[in-house]
């Protein structure tokens, strides 16, 4: 009697030709069937921004010899066109292998990678966001399909947490799963927290050639955080696992909040 493997809706925010993508897909189908649903274009940064004043386009490509769907539009766009428009009933979503670390609350609100995930858990179907830490931050701005470094450790980590889960399950209190691998991986997996911050927030003012002033967002990575936390797990060489939920809720305030607005 043959089993039939469940299927995953795969996607990312480095768009359909990144290498990390299909990085992901080379670990994900000896145990999944896999559609590939991403954006036909560099999105990174996009978070779980949604395009609802143009219409979207979605074509199907081939890319490595494989069918994929390209959505002109955002993360959360081609995971909703794969739910809804192309009647996908995946199992889970995976979203990556996202080029360049995605750690911390700072990085989690604004990753379109990690972005989709939620979408995706927000529109009833829970999953995994993988990114891959990257030495040289420029990495993250270079053309995905060219970057140069290996993928064999991450595709294995991709796989192994992949299947863990498939046969597991969520926990119920669970919506996505962040997984953050190191360049180097040197220890095992642990399961953090998030940290506060991974950049330290700086503005570069610059003039152009007419003397007027434009302006660069950028800043260094912190240098570590925290024992327990995901910034921290990254810096000793671990594979960072953090459940995240879709409740920004405070529950602790809530008390204080009752006796302010009594």
């Amino acid at each position: 009697m043959m089993h039939m493997k469940p299927s995953i809706l795969l996607t990312n925010d480095d768009g359909v030709s990144s290498i990390g993508l299909w990085a992901a897909y080379d670990a994900l189908t000896p145990i999944a069937d896999v559609t590939v649903v991403a954006p036909a274009s560099q999105q990174s940064a996009v978070g779980r921004s949604i395009s609802i004043f143009e219409p979207l386009r979605a074509t199907q490509v081939v890319m490595n010899g494989n069918k994929a769907w390209a959505v002109a539009g955002k993360p959360t766009d081609a995971v909703i066109i794969g739910l809804y428009s192309l009647n996908l009933k995946p199992a889970m979503i995976v979203s990556g292998i996202n080029i360049g670390e995605n750690l911390s609350t700072e990085s989690i609100m604004t990753s379109g990678t990690v972005g989709a995930a939620l979408e995706g858990s927000n529109q009833g179907t829970k999953g995994i966001a993988f990114s891959l830490q990257v030495e040289d931050q420029g990495d993250k701005f270079d053309d995905p399909r060219t970057l140069a470094h290996s993928f064999d450790a991450a595709k294995k980590v991709v796989r192994d947490v992949a299947e863990r889960v498939l046969a597991q399950g969520f926990d119920k209190d669970t919506d996505v799963i962040n997984v953050n691998i190191p360049s180097a991986v040197k220890g095992g997996y642990e399961v953090t927290r998030l940290a506060h911050k991974l950049f330290h927030t700086g503005v570069e003012k610059r003039l152009d050639p007419r003397g007027r002033p434009y302006f660069w967002i950028n800043g260094p990575l912190v240098e570590d955080a925290e024992e327990g936390t995901d910034v921290h797990a990254i810096r000793k060489g671990n594979v960072s696992i953090t459940p995240i939920t879709l409740d920004c809720t405070s529950y602790k305030a809530c008390d204080a909040m009752k006796k302010m607005f009594r």
